[in-house]
């Protein structure tokens, strides 16, 4: 009978495990959601600012947005299965469409406001569409 005790004790505790894991994990979403809301801001900067004081303020900004989010997600006690390969993806995307937003405003678009708007929409986007997709599989 002991064996079984201890075999219900352990099924226990992986369920509680695995709903702590659900409940928390909603902490990526948010932080997608922050990331997201930075590239309406970042990018239009990138796009229509030129010089060296734009490239400097650029830096600065991305770097203190970029080290505020780390310490949030390193401060995350949970991290559900398979959330590298997940948060890669949503990464990789935002970076090859930032660097393509970046590149294009700034051979061929010059300082145009409309573009850099939908620049920022474009950039925002799969951050958004990730932020949605992990709250949706944390509920």
């Amino acid at each position: 009978m002991r064996r079984f005790a201890d075999a219900e004790v352990a099924l226990r505790r992986a369920a509680d495990v695995e709903k702590a894991a659900r409940e928390r994990s909603g902490w990526h979403a948010r932080y997608l959601w922050a990331f997201a809301a930075g590239q309406l801001v970042l990018v239009p900067v990138a796009v229509l600012w030129h010089g060296f004081a734009s490239a400097v303020a650029f830096g600065l900004g991305n770097t203190f947005f970029v080290t505020g989010l780390s310490l949030y997600a390193a401060r995350q006690r949970v991290v559900r299965r398979g959330f590298g390969v997940k948060h890669g993806l949503v990464v990789g995307t935002w970076a090859v469409v930032f660097v393509l937003s970046v590149t294009l405003g700034s051979s061929a678009f010059g300082s145009s406001p409309a573009f850099a708007v939908v620049a920022a929409l474009m950039c925002a986007l799969p951050l958004a569409t990730g932020a949605w997709l992990e709250m949706r599989r944390s509920s």
